[in-house]
């Protein structure tokens, strides 16, 4: 049974319509999000804000500052950083 067939060029294409997205998130979470803010939390938590920044992972940004789900939003309200989907 065939659910979903793609060539070689439809993946190509997927592929790089999904990489442009990914990296204009990026590129919004870096410019709205408040660096003086981010600088001067401790060094596990500005580790988890700018990993969240760079790759958008939010569930494993939570893990590495050692926060719940809620409490990293709101941190991540604090600092500015807008949640892209």
């Amino acid at each position: 049974m065939r659910f979903l067939e793609l060539n070689s060029a439809d993946l190509d294409e997927v592929l790089k319509r999904y990489a442009e997205e990914e990296a204009e998130a990026r590129e919004v979470r870096r410019r709205y999000a408040d660096w003086d803010y981010i600088r001067k939390q401790p060094p596990r938590i500005r580790a988890a804000l700018e990993y969240y920044v760079e790759t958008g992972d939010i569930r494993r940004a939570c893990l590495i500052a050692g926060m719940d789900l809620e409490d990293f939003r709101e941190l991540l309200r604090r600092a500015n950083i807008p949640v892209v989907v």
